[in-house]
């Protein structure tokens, strides 16, 4: 069986998979949950609720903003608190519903059987049908990007899909959390990539998968193979070389079917792909099969020096501090607490900042990996360029936002930068490369964004 990967830069992290073969717990109820009502890319949330009022898990507590948006829901029963600011993932106080938890009563609506639905057994669901229940369940991308999935499988007219692509890849080092639900829900990943599919109106899909989760890639053939064999789809699962950032939707399409997506503006589905995480596939089966709007998740608590690191099956809005104190407590010394893992993770200045559409890790260093080391001056290694999967040069681009050249930056192409933070990882000389570049990114966008706008 050939292993592929993408054709350019990359680099192998210590894989540091600590909770590969711990089972998915469900975690406890919060005694409060906050919802940040920007939890996708795009518009941010409106509330549709007021202080004081009651709610049930799955009650809706605030509409899409845009098109580019989606609504979100209570994981919780009990009564709204507040509606105030609270500190997320990007270290700002931003917009929340903050909700009392009085209990674990559920809309009617929702179907809470195991019993596995199949699509056969559902003759009412057309592609539209399809795509207008995961719009309403607010489903989004649970990879980390949170873009809202009904708008990938509804492209452009200039734009026509040909496959799904299933990111199984989970390239990032200590998260786990994919793996954990291939094991446990491959039989709804796949109705869900079968509704993908259908939603999308293609039948040709893709399960990428890094060969170090051989479990995985045996399970998810067996069952493709039992599902899908005298169907009107073609499945198949590709195993993949450890490499990171394989899990980069552009990195994920080059290695799956060797079609390269041009600069941004451009997206997968210009080359014929619609990506999707395998979590986003088991939130799909469940919007549409069960009529569960997306209001947990699986995530992975993990860290070297976690006493009892592990995965859960976490309401959103529930504190991270909650998860931590259920693997044994912050560890003694020093530690830095990310949302996801150490290379594309945020760093996060409370413990109190709540569990989102997208955390798919709480992840904890500690002693020396918890320090940066000094920056030197660059001594021209090059490392950085080599390393990079989007053939960027990283120390130009850092400089450039560092003397905050935004013109020279835009020119070379800033923006085409995924921020998966190779170059500052392989750097020999410990610099900013990332830090700069993410600042210099956003810069860069907004200017573009201000120039379309003064053209209108």
């Amino acid at each position: 069986m050939k292993i592929k990967t993408f054709s350019m830069g990359g680099i192998h992290p210590a894989e540091n998979k600590l909770t590969h073969e711990v089972a998915t717990k469900v975690a406890a109820l919060p005694k409060q949950a906050i919802f940040p009502l920007g939890q996708h890319i795009g518009a941010p949330a409106k509330p549709v609720v007021q202080k004081g009022d009651k709610v049930k898990v799955g009650t809706m507590i605030a509409e899409a903003g845009g098109f580019v948006s989606a609504p979100i829901f209570s994981s919780v029963s009990g009564t709204v608190f507040k509606i105030d600011t609270a500190i997320d993932a990007t270290g700002y106080r931003k917009p929340v519903i903050i909700i009392n938890v009085e209990g674990d009563e559920w809309e009617e609506s929702i179907d809470r059987s195991d019993k596995l639905e199949l699509v056969a057994a559902h003759p009412e669901l057309t592609p539209e049908e399809i795509v207008k229940r995961v719009q309403n369940a607010g489903v989004v991308g649970m990879g980390g990007a949170c873009f809202p999935t009904f708008i990938k499988l509804t492209p452009p007219p200039t734009a026509k899909a040909e496959c799904v692509i299933i990111n199984a890849v989970e390239c990032e080092p200590y998260i786990t959390a994919d793996y954990r639900l291939m094991m446990e829900h491959a039989d709804e990943i796949l109705v869900g990539l079968e509704l993908l599919m259908m939603g999308a109106k293609v039948t040709k899909g893709y399960i990428g998968i890094e060969t170090n989760k051989p479990a995985a890639i045996e399970l998810l053939t067996a069952k493709c193979n039992e599902k899908f064999n005298g169907t009107q789809y073609q499945v198949e699962v590709v195993p993949l070389k450890l490499r990171y950032p394989q899990g980069g939707e552009k990195q994920l399409v080059d290695a799956v079917i060797n079609r390269q997506v041009p600069a941004p503006p451009a997206i997968p589905v210009n080359v014929g792909a619609i990506v999707q995480n395998v979590g986003t596939a088991f939130a799909v089966y469940e919007a549409v099969m069960k009529n569960k709007p997306l209001f947990e998740r699986y995530t992975t608590v993990t860290g070297k020096k976690l006493q009892n690191p592990g995965n859960f099956l976490v309401r959103m809005g529930t504190p991270m501090k909650d998860l931590i104190d259920a693997c044994g407590g912050m560890p003694e010394g020093d530690n830095k607490l990310l949302a996801g893992g150490p290379m594309m993770g945020k760093a996060l200045t409370s413990v109190e900042v709540p569990i989102c559409k997208g955390t798919n890790s709480v992840t904890i260093i500690s002693d020396d990996e918890a320090r940066r080391k000094d920056a030197q001056p660059c001594i021209r290694c090059a490392k950085c360029v080599g390393v990079c999967p989007m053939g960027l040069e990283p120390y130009l681009l850092a400089k450039l936002s560092e003397v905050k050249n935004w013109e020279r930056a835009e020119s070379e192409d800033i923006t085409s930068c995924i921020e998966c933070g190779s170059c500052q990882y392989t750097c020999p000389a410990y610099r900013p490369l990332l830090d700069n570049i993410r600042l210099g990114k956003s810069t860069v966008m907004g200017i573009i964004r201000a120039r379309a706008a003064a053209k209108k």
